[in-house]
């Protein structure tokens, strides 16, 4: 008797461990070919609605590059995060544009740096990008990021001596801080409206077929 009731708890041991075995797996998801060839193409169109970018940095006003742009940089970049659904593609597509930005306006290149603090925010509360509003939180975040990192830039580390007096021109209106607010709030809400029209051009793109799973 004492030999049976070995045997099954043997054979009870035994199932439990071939079901754990059964168990799928949570594989870390890697990037392919198509995935970066698919987010550099995301780039160039944004690029191209970024085309105003030369224009907007002469106009002295606080915000104006975010306001120019905001459209463009959630739009798009939110239609790349659909469709490579992975950790990290804002920030891949961040490093291609300021490959471009750098040589237009070189502290556009703390691009980077917002797309990481974007990218980590949305991970807190999303753990990644399965739900399709977890790409608009991070692409409505994207650009507005830019205003803190760029007044800080020009107010704390920035030097300005002589002729570089015309670099800081654009934050004229810098020190009203209603006006600071206003057009923060105003950079929020226009890519948050970019936002969910990428992801609505999106939706159309995948159900005509255009872009495949």
């Amino acid at each position: 008797m004492q030999r049976k009731e070995l045997i099954e708890e043997l054979i009870k041991n035994t199932s439990g461990i071939s079901n754990d075995l059964d168990k799928p797996t949570k594989k870390i998801e890697r990037y392919k070919i198509k995935d970066i060839v698919f987010l550099a193409i995301i780039v160039v169109c944004t690029l191209i609605g970024g085309a105003v970018m030369p224009l907007l940095v002469n106009i002295p006003f606080f915000g104006i590059i975010e306001l120019g742009l905001g459209l463009q940089f959630s739009i798009f970049p939110v239609i790349g995060i659909l469709k490579v659904r992975k950790f990290g593609s804002l920030i891949i597509q961040s490093i291609f544009i300021s490959f471009f930005l750098i040589f237009m306006f070189p502290p556009m290149v703390l691009i980077i740096v917002c797309a990481i603090i974007a990218e980590i925010i949305t991970f807190i509360f999303f753990r990644g990008y399965k739900n399709d509003y977890a790409a608009v939180l991070a692409c409505t975040l994207y650009m507005p990021l830019t205003i803190p990192l760029l007044y800080f830039y020009y107010n704390k580390i920035y030097t300005v001596n002589g002729s570089e007096k015309g670099a800081v021109s654009m934050y004229i209106g810098g020190e009203n801080i209603y006006l600071m607010v206003g057009i923060s709030l105003a950079v929020v809400v226009l890519c948050f409206i970019g936002s969910l029209i990428g992801m609505l051009i999106f939706k159309e793109l995948r159900k005509s077929g255009v872009l495949k799973k």
